[in-house]
């Protein structure tokens, strides 16, 4: 798992190929790259300076209601396919839903896993949805 440091550094690689550029695209481009690293390592400092401050699903009351998907369907099953395609769909249009919301599911994703790993799957989920939040997706 990177940590905010690493991020940072290698942000700080990006300014340096920004400086020694051949061209303005690239330099542009390793400037766009610089400012990726920056944001996830302050996304990854803000998990981990707040992560007691977040909602949490174990925390919630209806977190019995239905199975976890790792625990309970066997790949390949139609329930497996189906939290796919729901998975798939909220991804489509993340950026559409409100910034509460948002917090919750990506706590909810993120305390879904071994209790020991919680903290590298927050991280993990954080770089994903950084990663493909402006993407447009194609069929």
């Amino acid at each position: 798992m990177f940590m905010p440091d690493q991020f940072r550094a290698k942000a700080d690689e990006y300014i340096d190929l920004a400086n020694s550029a051949d061209s303005p695209e690239s330099a542009r481009e390793f400037h766009k790259l610089e400012r990726s690293f920056r944001t996830l390592a302050d996304n990854e400092q803000w998990l981990s300076d707040h992560h007691d401050q977040t909602v949490h699903a174990a925390d919630h009351p209806d977190k019995d209601k239905f199975a976890l998907a790792g625990e309970s369907l066997t790949p390949g099953t139609d329930q497996d396919q189906i939290l796919r395609y729901l998975g798939a769909a909220v991804m489509l249009r993340w950026s559409t839903l409100p910034m509460k919301l948002q917090r919750e599911l990506f706590d909810a994703a993120g305390d879904m896993g071994e209790i020991l790993d919680t903290d590298k799957l927050r991280g993990e989920i954080a770089r994903f949805l950084h990663r493909y939040k402006d993407d447009k997706v194609t069929t």
